[in-house]
């Protein structure tokens, strides 16, 4: 009977695998991040937000980075393989490699406030983002983001299984639709060939109920998506996967020959299709790619859409995706939306590129073995908030709404929790008569 690999020879086999997987990670942004750039000053401390929350030097974005850089210094730098005890070089452990789960799914939401605030540049999650990936090789990511990047792969391969049910459900939405806008004419179209705009919204009648209100009442070319936006492959650090779950939307971009893709308030979701993509699939994507916040902006300035800003007239602040604001560049398209709907818009302090993470993302929201961590974490947002005086929270993501929704119960904020499109749909003003849009037509 063949002898199966004992503990030590299991444990070793497994350091070796998530080894050769960091290996496929070292490009240039890690293995500049892996040198000896980090001067250790330490001012990437007041920029993480788990800092902040907990006060604990091993939760710096140094601290977190460094137990990941000697593993890399091991095999890269030529100081260390002479001299490892001097730069503190090591090989990788299966207990290493047990610590790193926590540090690089619980206590970093790659949200890249420490690289904006590094005088060095050095870029701190790229070196995470490569330990997530290790760790998904050889078993040890969270169990509910494997499970559900292969639902949204599962529901590719059975389309067909998925469609009857999408479709029954996207009827009563529809009649939603119909009756918020007084006519019959209002659709929510699917499989429109040729149409100016595929919209990808998340699971769930809140990233598709509004944005169809807004389409219909714009006279929009548009056609929604089968699938949804959300992509855990790239939670994970397990580019095959993620590179799949993209490939849905490319693929039924190119077979209904739209001219743009456009997705629904999703941070994550925007930076993997508008960033990420194009370099997996080698060069630029056949279509444009677009936020619904840019296309709203659009709306706004070219009059597309009339508002009353008195519909909304308690006070507002805006929470800045850590993915759309500093990570994707879309800074001001909401706070122009947002001035022209409501009455009394207020900044949070700090904002735009120096916003704070809320806490939730990267995946960690989905895990609730570390609720009580990521609520913790929250705790600078939460007071940031507190402090607008604002009773209403738009955020754009919807792992962020799920987040600021949990600290304003937590923290007792008294605030209400929506998106950019929600409120927009409060404010709009809708013309007289028949509500056809272009679809009916």
């Amino acid at each position: 009977m063949a002898r199966g690999p004992s503990a030590s020879e299991g444990s070793k086999m497994t350091t070796e695998l998530a080894t050769k997987e960091l290996e496929k990670k070292y490009n240039k942004l890690v293995g500049t991040a892996a040198s000896n750039m980090c001067a250790h000053c330490g001012w990437c401390m007041d920029s993480c937000h788990v800092y902040l929350a907990n006060h604990d030097p091993e939760v710096t974005p140094v601290a977190k980075a460094e137990r990941i850089r000697r593993v890399y210094k091991k095999n890269h730098d030529w100081l260390s393989k002479i001299f490892p005890f001097w730069t503190g070089a090591k090989k990788l452990t299966d207990e290493e490699l047990q610590k790193w789960v926590e540090l690089a799914y619980r206590d970093c939401t790659l949200c890249e406030r420490c690289v904006v605030n590094c005088p060095m540049g050095v870029e701190t999650p790229q070196l995470i983002a490569a330990a997530r990936s290790a760790l998904t090789s050889v078993g040890k990511a969270p169990e509910i983001l494997t499970q559900l990047a292969d639902m949204a792969i599962s529901r590719e391969e059975n389309a067909e299984i998925y469609r009857d049910f999408f479709l029954e459900q996207i009827k009563e939405i529809e009649k939603q639709l119909q009756a918020h806008l007084g006519t019959t004419d209002a659709s929510i179209p699917i499989d429109k060939e040729g149409a100016r705009i595929l919209y990808v919204p998340l699971s769930g009648a809140h990233t598709i109920l509004p944005e169809a209100i807004i389409f219909n009442v714009a006279r929009e070319s548009w056609t929604l998506s089968m699938f949804e936006a959300s992509n855990y492959g790239v939670f994970l650090g397990d580019t095959a996967k993620a590179k799949r779950i993209a490939e849905r939307i490319i693929n039924e971009a190119k077979r209904l020959k739209v001219k743009e893709v456009v997705l629904t308030e999703c941070g994550h979701a925007y930076t993997t299709m508008r960033w990420e993509a194009p370099k997996w699939f080698g060069g630029p994507l056949p279509f444009r790619v677009r936020s619904i916040l840019e296309v709203l902006d659009e709306y706004v300035r070219d009059g597309r859409l009339k508002f009353d800003p008195s519909k909304n007239s308690e006070p507002v602040t805006y929470h800045d995706s850590c993915n759309l604001g500093r990570k994707g560049g879309l800074l001001e398209e909401p706070r122009r939306v947002l001035r022209a709907i409501a009455q009394d818009f207020r900044e949070m302090t700090p904002n735009r590129l120096q916003s704070l993470c809320c806490g939730g993302g990267a995946g960690l929201v989905a895990i609730a073995e570390w609720s009580e961590a990521r609520i913790k974490a929250g705790k600078p947002k939460a007071d940031q908030i507190r402090q607008t005086g604002a009773k209403i929270v738009v955020t754009s993501c919807d792992n962020c709404r799920h987040q600021i929704t949990e600290l304003n119960e937590h923290y007792n904020l008294g605030i209400k929790v929506t998106s950019l499109c929600e409120l927009t749909v409060q404010a709009l003003v809708l013309p007289d008569g028949a509500m056809a849009s272009t679809n009916s037509k």
